[in-house]
């Protein structure tokens, strides 16, 4: 047995569409589960255009919006882009950054710095654009949260247009106007990015839908971890084939950096083009990226993007020592917190929401991550949560011990004043004791189908990608294949941390491979049956390709057996079964090994100790197979390891047939004594050994056939003849005969299915005594 690290949450159904569109019927089902029900739905969804997006002028203050940038550009007003410092602020900027170039507006741009001004507008920003003469600021991807600041900026005389997406506080902005999806009604679609709110306002005053910037949407949309669904997946979708065939020298320098391949998919953008855009912001002044996207020449693009790869391997290291600091911390103080609150000096702000999603990804905890400025007496940071806890909600709960407190239900950036700190992860406890279930702390595997694998064939990841661009709200799809039965497993890999598995279906043969999952192969046994879970995809190797399930996770539900018969308890087996609950047993009385808490001679058992162990180690082998039916009584054990050794060798030893014992009887009969020093000539008269001449006294004695004093042998003449079966040594001797027989000479599959059958037979003996 193995248990699934992840709660498997099947969202399968059985109905099918009666559609017309060429694909699997695992398709057509993934397509019902979509709500999507006709020949027209499906159309739509699978091949979305650039025309399915919305009219920007459904924002309600979309035409006051587009009037007032106009006349600022007609009068030459000097016009501020204030943007933010992560990928979609980047992106957002330089979208409205190009718009308004074309148009031939007199543009800048602003990204406040992280560490010094922090996130979303700040007065002296205003006053320094004031000073400057500048009238109109548009901010993308903030400003919903800065009502301070907008006051300022009318008192300056300064028109302050806010595009954002962010959630909205208790008090909104007096600003010029604000485009934001849901501040207006009649805006059917409420999950944009901050780049995509600002590529509406672009659409806008261009009079046309601006497709040479959606590969600009599609980084900072990807990026910023939105609902790939609704415009979102139009604008990705499109996005993905602009960057494929892009023309900006920034961002192929970015994928020439990045070795990217075409064609552009959203992995590429979340593990490479992302993660490069959002260093800059983190360790520095992010200007940087925004003038690498705006960048014409290709070489100083080169450069540029040279100098950013070299920040994001920076930030990488940074990361690392952090996270490796703070899981340190947690495994000392935290680890049976409710909600994750970690702070220390010399952490770099910029980085922490990382290692608040590494936090996450390992403890499966909302977790807050601050660094200590003692200077300012204060603590800041991000924080990052998990689907059962919205951070956003229960932080607005409790703002009063935030100096600054904003983001979403699964991310959000804090400022804590130090005295405060310890009140806040108190509160933030409690609350979330009320709140969080065990079951709410165990990851969801969300699984798009059970699939027979019959039913698949090569071009089945082809027709996957109907329903890409996958990410936040459309999970690349994984598929659950039951009873796979394993023919093969082995670690792969320089530090053989992955698993190569091969197994079978009916005859289908089916391959599987799990990266970071390499300890998973000692936990499984050749045989057995597995249920996987996993994305199928098709390995192509020299020129062979073959449909693969790249494992998410796995369970075995039937007991399982580990044979290391013959090579004793190792460290390599000890090592393995370190972190179980794991019940070692002996037979002998005098063990050949040092003895520790949980082991046990099988006599000393009790029910209840049985209880507390899901796993059997037995170190040596048994008296008789009774005695080992005993040891496994009573408990469906999830693995049973037989760690023994066979020093006495019955089997191989010759064993006295029954006309030697009647030979023996016959001569003792005859000549009455034996003498000691005779013992030697019987057993070469006879061929026998001498192991075997005093293994058949043995016998006799225990029968009262003879009794032997100082060594010498005397037949009895007044005793009753007896079966050998009624002596002790003789059943003895035929107990270890059948134990190596059984137990240690056996093939795997032999034995496996005589276990098997003993623990049926508990099994149904249990189900007689619960029904009486």
């Amino acid at each position: 047995m193995l248990k699934s690290k992840m709660n498997w949450k099947s969202v399968s159904n059985n109905q099918t569409p009666q559609l017309n569109l060429s694909v699997s019927s695992v398709i057509e089902r993934m397509l019902v589960r979509r709500g999507i029900h006709t020949q027209e739905e499906a159309e739509a969804f699978l091949y979305p255009t650039i025309n399915d997006l919305h009219d920007p002028f459904l924002f309600e203050q979309m035409e006051r919006v587009v009037l007032r940038i106009k006349q600022a550009i007609e009068n030459e007003e000097k016009i501020l882009i204030y943007g933010d410092y992560d990928a979609d602020g980047v992106t957002a900027t330089s979208v409205l950054v190009k718009t308004l170039s074309s148009l031939g507006a007199i543009v800048d741009y602003y990204i406040p710095n992280r560490f010094t001004e922090g996130y979303g507008p700040n007065e002296a920003a205003f006053r320094a654009v004031h000073e400057a003469g500048g009238t109109l600021i548009i901010t993308v991807d903030n400003g919903i949260a800065a009502p301070k600041e907008a006051a300022v900026a009318k008192e300056l005389g300064i028109d302050l247009i806010i595009t954002d997406h962010h959630e909205e506080q208790d008090e909104i902005p007096d600003a010029y106007a604000i485009i934001h999806p849901r501040l207006s009604e009649n805006y059917p679609f409420n999950d944009l990015a901050g780049v995509g709110v600002a590529f509406k306002l672009a659409h806008a005053l261009l009079g046309q839908i601006p497709k040479e910037l959606t590969g600009l949407v599609a980084i900072g949309t990807v990026a910023d971890l939105v609902p790939l669904k609704g415009e979102n997946r139009v604008l990705v979708k499109q996005g993905l084939s602009t960057l494929t065939h892009n023309d900006m020298p920034g961002i192929e320098a970015i994928k020439t950096i990045g070795k990217i391949e075409p064609p552009i998919t959203t992995e590429h953008i979340g593990f490479i083009i992302g993660p490069r855009i959002n260093a800059v912001g983190r360790l520095q002044d992010a200007s940087l990226a925004v003038d690498l996207i705006l960048e014409d020449d290709p070489i100083i693009a080169e450069d540029m993007a040279k100098e950013i790869d070299e920040l994001n391997l920076e930030r990488q290291q940074i990361v690392k020592e952090i996270a490796d600091q703070a899981f340190e911390m947690i495994e000392q103080n935290h680890k049976d917190d409710d909600v994750i609150i970690l702070a220390n000096e010399g952490w770099n702000p910029g980085v922490l929401g990382i290692v608040a999603s590494r936090i996450v990804n390992k403890y499966y905890k909302p977790t807050i991550v601050l660094g200590i400025d003692r200077d300012k007496g204060i603590a800041k940071g991000s924080g990052r949560s998990i689907p059962a806890y919205d951070m956003f909600k229960e932080g607005m709960k409790v703002n009063d011990l935030f100096v600054h407190f904003g983001g979403h239900a699964q991310a959000a950036g804090m400022t804590v004043n130090l005295d405060q700190l310890d009140d806040l992860r108190k509160v933030l406890n409690e609350k979330a004791s009320e709140i969080l279930t065990e079951e709410d702390l165990i990851p969801n595997l969300m699984i798009e189908d059970e699939v027979n694998w019959a039913e698949l064939d090569i071009n089945f990841p082809q027709e996957l990608e109907l329903l890409a661009p996958f990410g936040m709200e459309n999970e690349k799809p994984v598929f659950q294949v039951n009873q796979v039965k394993l023919t093969n497993i082995r670690k792969i890999g320089a530090k053989q941390n992955h698993i190569k598995l091969h197994g079978d279906i009916e005859g289908l043969t089916v391959e599987m491979i799990g990266f970071q999952m390499g300890d998973i192969a000692d936990k499984l046994t050749l045989g057995s049956e597995v249920d996987v879970v996993g994305e199928i995809e098709v390995n192509e190797w020299n020129g062979n390709r073959k449909l693969q399930v790249k494992l998410k996770d796995l369970r075995c539900n039937q007991w399982q057996l580990f044979d290391y018969r013959g090579k004793g308890l190792t460290d390599q087996v000890k090592s393995i079964l370190s972190s179980d609950q794991v019940l070692f047993v002996y037979f002998n009385e005098s063990p050949t090994f040092e003895k520790e808490a949980n082991y046990y001679h099988y006599s000393e058992l009790t029910l209840l100790e049985r209880q507390q162990y899901n796993k059997l180690v037995c170190l040596d082998l048994p008296e008789s197979l009774e005695t080992f039916e005993e040891a496994i009584q009573f408990k469906q054990f999830e693995a049973i390891y037989l760690c023994f050794n066979n020093e006495n060798n019955h089997l191989f030893s010759f064993i006295p047939s029954r006309d030697a014992f009647k030979t023996l009887y016959v001569t003792l009969k005859k000549h009455q004594v034996i003498k000691h020093e005779q013992k030697a000539q019987l057993a070469e008269a006879k061929n026998w050994s001498l192991e075997q001449l005093d293994f058949m006294l043995e016998v006799f004695f225990d029968l009262n056939f003879v009794k032997i004093t100082n060594g010498d042998i005397t037949f009895r003449n007044d005793v009753e003849f007896k079966p050998l079966e009624e002596s002790v040594a003789y059943k003895r001797k035929q107990d270890a005969l059948k134990v190596e027989e059984t137990l240690y000479y056996s093939n795997y599959g032999e034995l496996k299915e005589w276990i098997d059958s003993k623990l049926r037979l508990q099994t149904k003996e249990g189900e007689v005594v619960h029904g009486l």
